[in-house]
């Protein structure tokens, strides 16, 4: 029996669940741990839930990328935009056409990588910001092999979405941009912009819940205000340990349920 089965309590859930996503993404990032097993518990079928997921925590990057335009790469901008609405389509309808027995069995996997990827995110922060400190000279981008490059990250998160963001900005790296704020904005512009074009694919799909959905964005949103409100006097570390141990147990749970 789900949790759907039972009056009330399902909302209450989705409920917790929003909020605790909404301060996590606003704190460290990957809420998307919690609220997208949230929407898998109320009873929503897994391909529909993380298209309903993905729409109800996007206005939360709209917000970040109006706060960090200013470190926009404009050179790098058409680039990453195109590619990113191409890759996100391209992931979104791969999506909508993946059997939901399918989808169900990859879940625990996803959840695994997108926490793996969360993990390792702090230390190659940290050798990005030692490189920052030690810029090497100003380089042409190649905005083809950039594009190679970024495709199949915004493929990703047209798909799932987890830990996207920070394969983006890994990549940008690679291809040489240092600047540490440049890296954060253009990583939030391409998982915006790969989710918005994703997001768009689900609703024209109908396959968007919106009762949930509506329901999780605002407390998701509450929940992001109360965590912009902590962030500065929460140690990172302990909280990136914690969501990597809440991912990390999530994924197990799901393996147990397929076992």
């Amino acid at each position: 029996m789900t949790l759907a089965h039972i009056p009330h309590l399902h909302y209450i859930w989705l409920v917790v669940a929003s909020t605790i996503a909404g301060v996590m993404n606003a704190m460290a990032g990957g809420g998307s741990f919690i609220s997208f097993p949230a929407m898998l518990g109320v009873g929503v079928a897994p391909v529909q839930a993380n298209a309903t997921n993905t729409v109800a925590l996007w206005p939360g990057q709209l917000t970040s990328v109006a706060a960090l335009r200013d470190d926009v790469r404009r050179d790098l901008l058409p680039t990453v935009a195109l590619t990113c609405l191409v890759g996100g389509v391209a992931g979104a309808e791969v999506l909508l056409n993946t059997p939901q027995s399918t989808f169900f069995r990859l879940v625990p996997w996803l959840l695994l990588g997108g926490t793996v990827l969360f993990g390792i995110s702090g230390p190659i922060s940290r050798w990005l910001r030692s490189r920052a400190t030690h810029p090497h000279a100003p380089h042409s981008i190649p905005k083809l092999g950039l594009a190679a490059a970024l495709f199949p990250v915004c493929f990703y998160i047209g798909y799932f979405g987890a830990g996207g963001g920070f394969l983006a900005m890994t990549v940008l790296a690679l291809f040489g941009v240092e600047n540490v704020h440049e890296l954060n904005a253009m990583k939030v512009v391409a998982a915006l912009l790969s989710n918005l074009v994703a997001i768009v694919t689900f609703i024209l799909k109908g396959a968007v819940v919106w009762h949930y959905c509506v329901i999780s964005m605002v407390f998701a949103a509450a929940g992001g205000y109360v965590g912009a409100r902590w962030a500065k006097r929460t140690n990172p570390n302990v909280l990136r340990a914690v969501i990597v141990v809440t991912g990390c147990t999530i994924a197990a749970y799901f393996f147990w349920k397929q076992a």
